[in-house]
C-alpha cells in the first residue's frame, strides 16, 4: 500500500501531478472503470473532477482543498475554491476520495471499486496516512451503534499515532 507522502514531505509540484494525470488518461480501461463507478453511483466524472482525482492520487499524501487548488491552477487557471470543493464533495460522495476530519484534508480512495467502511492510520508527526479496511472494526462500529439505538451512515475511523519511521526516530535522528 503506497504512502501518501513524498520522501521530502512536500506537496509534489503541479507538473508531477499533471504528468500523472496525463499517464492516467492514457490508460482507458482504468478511466473507463472510474467513469462506470461514477455512473453507477449517480454522477459523471467531468474534466474538473478527473483533474482533482488525478492530483489527489499523484500527491501520495493528504491535501487540503487549498493545496489541491494550488496544484490545479497552473493547468486550469479558471479553477476556483468553489469548483474544487464541489469536485471534492462529489468524489467523496461517490467513494472515489475520502475526507480526513482530523487533518481537514482529502485523499484518493485506494479501493474505489466497492463502497466500504474505512479506517485510517495517521502519523501525527510526518502526516503519513494508511487506508485500511478491517471488517471487524466495521462490524464493531455497527454493533455499537445498534446497542445505543443508532443507525450509522458514516463508518470512517481515524486513528492517530506514530508511523514506524517516526517511532524509530529519536532526538538524535533515525536509529540504525
Amino acid at each position: 500500500m503506497p504512502e501518501r507522502q513524498t520522501s521530502s514531505g512536500k506537496v509534489p509540484k503541479a507538473s508531477a501531478a499533471w504528468e500523472s494525470a496525463r499517464k492516467a488518461a492514457a490508460r482507458p480501461a482504468a478511466e473507463t472503470d472510474l467513469e462506470a463507478i461514477c455512473r453507477q453511483r449517480g454522477g459523471r466524472l467531468t474534466k474538473q473532477r478527473r483533474a482533482v482525482l488525478a492530483t489527489l492520487t499523484a500527491a501520495k499524501r493528504p491535501l487540503t482543498a487549498y493545496e489541491l487548488l494550488e496544484l490545479l491552477k497552473p493547468a486550469d487557471p479558471a479553477a476556483t475554491p468553489a469548483s474544487t470543493y464541489r469536485s471534492l464533495e462529489f468524489l467523496v460522495g461517490v467513494g472515489l476520495a475520502h475526507r480526513l476530519e482530523t487533518t481537514r484534508s482529502f485523499v484518493a480512495c485506494e479501493h474505489p471499486e466497492h463502497l466500504h467502511a474505512v479506517q485510517f492510520l495517521i502519523c501525527r508527526t510526518c502526516g503519513t496516512v494508511v487506508e485500511t479496511e478491517d471488517k471487524r472494526i466495521a462490524r464493531a462500529a455497527d454493533e455499537l451503534g445498534e446497542r445505543h439505538g443508532f443507525a450509522l451512515d458514516h463508518r470512517t475511523v481515524e486513528l492517530t499515532g506514530l508511523c514506524g519511521a517516526c517511532r524509530n526516530e529519536g532526538p538524535a535522528g533515525p536509529s540504525m
